[in-house]
């Protein structure tokens, strides 16, 4: 099986083509490694995944229209994975074009290329898509209320993709991702700078004093999720779907200080007011996932911070 993976030094599609690999798929991987994050994290990722020879990179921009045109001209795919976006919040506040030029004009290029040889397609959107719900958990049906930018763009791509799926007969699979976290996330993420803020006894500033919650999803939950979704056949007769990737467990941010305290050792906090592009609480319902996968139990978040501790700290995460 052949698979293409757009983003894939990125966090989750890093993670899915370790998986893929391990299960003898050839892997096309594209990425731009942009600065957002650590480089060298980022290089750290492809390395490990350039040993297996079933792995072909190509350093790409997907913003560069032709050389996206010209990548899927003579290439054919079983599936395509799409992860390349710009990520982070509170960084859309202060370079919004770079959001958009990337996640919606670099989302059109994908399909551009790809309208013409139907595929299946499976793209990344965001849990930030609900903004502020008055009923929790939300489901995918439940309107949407993106409150930043980063959530605006990711919303746009959700109804491109009903456009292209209906206009020309591709198969758009959308993921709102809940805080996805585990071995090899992103160091730009909560729990990866509370590990770091641990190690280097530094202090961690703590948004909204900690009161507000996350639907914590664990990384081996997700990549069993996206190849369970590849292999449902009845996904390949629907031309546009979206599914909430989530443990449908939310836990209160200082819940999670404490478990890690407990366990762990003390950590320095300070307590700061909170971010305005922030949300209090998201929690989704995971019904649709589950019934579309064999995943019916989610990893515990104890076990999960376990796993993730201790493979932070024997790879020094913390230096990158």
């Amino acid at each position: 099986m052949r698979v293409l993976i757009t983003g894939v030094a990125g966090f989750i599609g890093f993670s899915l083509a370790k998986e893929l690999l391990e299960k003898k798929c050839q892997v096309y991987g594209i990425d731009n490694i942009d600065k957002y994050y650590s480089v060298k994290y980022k290089n750290l990722r492809l390395n490990f995944l350039k040993k297996n020879k079933n792995f072909f990179f190509y350093k790409i921009n997907i913003c560069d229209r032709k050389k996206i045109i010209n990548f899927f001209k003579n290439k054919k795919f079983h599936y395509i994975y799409h992860f390349a976006a710009q990520a982070g919040v509170r960084f859309s506040n202060k370079y919004p074009k770079k959001y958009i030029d990337t996640n919606i004009y670099g989302y059109l290029n994908i399909l551009d290329a790809i309208k013409k040889k139907p595929k299946c397609l499976f793209y990344a959107s965001s849990s930030s898509v609900y903004g502020e719900q008055e009923k929790l958990p939300a489901i995918e049906t439940d309107k949407t209320n993106p409150i930043n930018v980063y959530a605006s763009t990711k919303y746009l791509n959700e109804i491109i993709s009903e456009f292209y799926s209906r206009t020309f007969n591709i198969n758009l699979i959308g993921l709102r991702f809940f805080t996805v976290y585990g071995e090899w996330g992103r160091p730009d993420m909560f729990l990866f700078k509370l590990f770091k803020n641990f190690f280097n006894k530094s202090i961690f500033y703590l948004n909204n004093s900690g009161n507000h919650k996350r639907d914590f999803t664990y990384i081996n939950d997700v990549v069993q999720i996206l190849i369970d979704l590849m292999k449902n056949k009845y996904l390949k007769s629907r031309k546009n779907i979206i599914f909430n990737v989530c443990s449908n467990n939310p836990v209160n941010i200082k819940n999670v200080i404490e478990l890690i305290k407990k366990d762990y050792g003390f950590i320095r906090i300070k307590n700061i007011k909170k971010n305005k592009l922030d949300i209090i609480d998201t929690h989704g319902s995971n019904y649709l996932i589950k019934k579309f996968t064999s995943l019916k139990k989610f990893t515990s978040m104890k076990k999960g911070i376990k796993n993730t501790f201790f493979w932070y700290a024997k790879h020094k995460i913390n230096k990158y």
